[in-house]
């Protein structure tokens, strides 16, 4: 199988016609190089420099947290050596550190922050159709232009022509065809939403034949809205130029992201979130 080195991605092309779902004009990505994400790479969520805002009981955050500006930012939160303004219905677990421009104690200040920001903003840059040119309009496939609800795609890059996507009216397979360092990446200019249509519907992502949640990128020019009624599977790391939220107030059905949540120029709000953070 051939392949082809552009701007830090390693693809592995085709050699196969894949006549169903996989547009012509496709680069399909192999693997991308493993410091891709950088110092970004160990946070389960990154608030840029507006912070993170827990909500519930039930939120459990596998990974580090992180924003650049002060620790007052971080709220309903603790991790092993600090509580961040929880209260008896804001309670959030952090099994690894929590970063802010004063901790954790004992560290250089915002450093650690400022490192993760860095590599964030420069890996969504690397996912952006100016990097990675060539994105499959979806409706190519049949279908809306914007929706990936009720579709199976194979390993490649989508972009979305109306510039948001949605996963709606059904959930999205990722196939990755028995190949374990298969990548998607999916460019939108605007937002991306998560269930629906309606707030009682949650959507989730499905892997399947060696699909990994490792290898799944979702580059979101504004705000990201994953399943607001709460309930659902997420995959892959969402760098979303804007606010990123999962579930609503009130809701206690859990939301889950196998990968990360990395806003780079306003918050990221959980509530009763599990975030699992892939092998990196």
């Amino acid at each position: 199988m051939p392949l082809l080195i552009l701007s830090g991605f390693l693809f592995s092309l085709p050699t196969f016609a894949d006549s169903d779902n996989f547009a012509a004009n496709c680069v399909a990505p192999g693997s991308v190089t493993p410091s891709f994400l950088g110092a970004a790479a160990a946070f389960g969520a990154f608030g840029g420099s507006a912070g993170i805002t827990n909500q519930g009981i039930y939120t459990v955050i596998n990974g580090d947290i992180g924003t650049t500006a002060a620790s007052t930012l971080i709220t309903g939160f603790h991790d092993k050596g600090a509580v961040y303004t929880e209260s008896p219905l804001n309670i959030g677990a952090v099994n690894g550190t929590i970063h802010t421009a004063t901790a954790p104690f004992g560290s250089v200040p915002n450093v650690i922050a400022a490192a993760a920001a860095l590599a964030a903003q420069t890996a969504f840059d690397k996912l952006s159709p100016g990097a990675l040119p060539g994105g499959i309009n979806v409706s190519t496939l049949g279908g809306g232009a914007g929706e990936l609800g009720n579709r199976t795609l194979a390993p490649g890059i989508y972009r979305s022509a109306p510039g948001s996507f949605a996963i709606q009216g059904g959930d999205l397979t990722l196939d990755g065809r028995g190949d374990p360092n298969a990548v998607w990446v999916f460019q939108m200019g605007s937002s991306l939403t998560v269930g629906g249509p309606g707030a009682a519907f949650p959507q989730s992502v499905l892997m399947v034949n060696g699909a990994q949640a490792k290898n799944v990128f979702w580059q979101v020019g504004s705000a990201a809205t994953i399943n607001a009624a709460g309930g659902g599977t997420m995959v892959g790391t969402i760098i979303s130029s804007a606010a990123t939220t999962f579930s609503i107030p009130g809701n206690v059905q859990i939301v889950t992201l196998q990968g990360r949540a990395l806003a780079l120029h306003a918050s990221v709000t959980l509530v009763n979130t599990h975030i699992n953070l892939p092998a990196f």
